[in-house]
């Protein structure tokens, strides 16, 4: 068992929240919003109406749980990959584990246990707070937590959470791919990949895991705010035919440019902060 990957993780997943929460919030609007409005416009309302603050609704709960998540996101795909490994006994390690390794990634960052204790929950909270804007409907995470499962019920706090689960598999598999392809082809055998090449790899990874994710991330956020953005949807597959007869198929891929420009510097920050971490560990025992 890597424990040190967890670890690493966890640091990681917490420092790219802090780095990337000002445009997940301007992602989050453009997704939800039934004006086609652009990243500019939408930037602009945020600081006109609502002042930097605006930009950092809800984000004390995230920092908490995405450094959960992400430590079982990286933890896993370690030790899944270090299993496939050890079967095959390939190096490097064959592309299909890497691919496999993370979708288990992914998939496990999802399981059950953590769906329903804390993740599906909290990402509710998060989006709920970051959409909120003129009135106060809610005070804070926790008021907004305790409210939805008032108004709504227990169960509404895990609107969106299919869509939530199969966003983060495919998502994660080409994200892992697409950083070792990267670190791989610019590093020399049996070398660890230099600072430069983690930078790169870890933002070019986060780019194409948002490329893949950002249909199933739009669909989540409208069954999040479903009743409270002024529509209502009866599910998942309800969300999916309304938002593409009445908006287009390019209604999927809203918010598409805002999560690639963000993802480049999260994920560069992500990886840069898990390798430190991960070699300090290992180092040191």
């Amino acid at each position: 068992m890597h424990l040190a990957d967890f670890i690493a993780g966890s640091v990681g997943g917490a420092f790219g929240v802090a780095v990337g929460y000002p445009l997940d919030t301007v992602k989050v609007r453009l997704q939800t919003q039934t004006r086609d409005s652009g990243v500019w416009e939408c930037v602009r309302r945020i600081c006109r109406t609502e002042g930097v603050r605006g930009f950092y609704r809800g984000m004390s709960m995230p920092l908490s749980t995405v450094s959960i998540s992400s430590s079982v996101v990286f933890g896993t795909y370690r030790n899944v990959l270090q299993a496939l490994h050890q079967r095959s006994a390939a190096d490097p390690p064959h592309k299909a584990h890497i691919f496999l390794s993370g979708f288990a990634g992914g998939v496990a960052q999802r399981s059950l246990c953590s769906q329903v204790l804390v993740m599906s929950p909290a990402d509710m909270v998060k989006v709920r707070l970051q959409c909120q804007s003129g009135g106060r409907r809610y005070r804070g995470p926790v008021h907004c937590l305790l409210r939805i499962a008032r108004d709504e019920g227990p169960l509404g706090l895990y609107r969106g959470s299919a869509a939530l689960a199969l966003r983060d598999g495919p998502s994660f598999a080409t994200y892992f791919l697409t950083y070792n392809t990267i670190c791989a082809s610019l590093t020399a055998d049996n070398q660890q990949p230099g600072w430069p090449v983690v930078l790169l790899a870890g933002g070019v990874s986060g780019m194409c895991g948002w490329a893949v994710g950002t249909p199933m991330d739009v669909i989540k956020a409208r069954l999040q705010v479903s009743g409270v953005s002024g529509r209502r949807y009866r599910g998942f597959f309800h969300c999916i035919g309304h938002s593409v007869r009445t908006e287009g198929l390019s209604v999927l891929f809203r918010g598409l440019t805002v999560n690639c420009v963000r993802a480049f510097p999260v994920n560069m920050s992500v990886f840069a902060t898990y390798e430190l971490v991960v070699r300090f560990l290992r180092s040191a025992s």
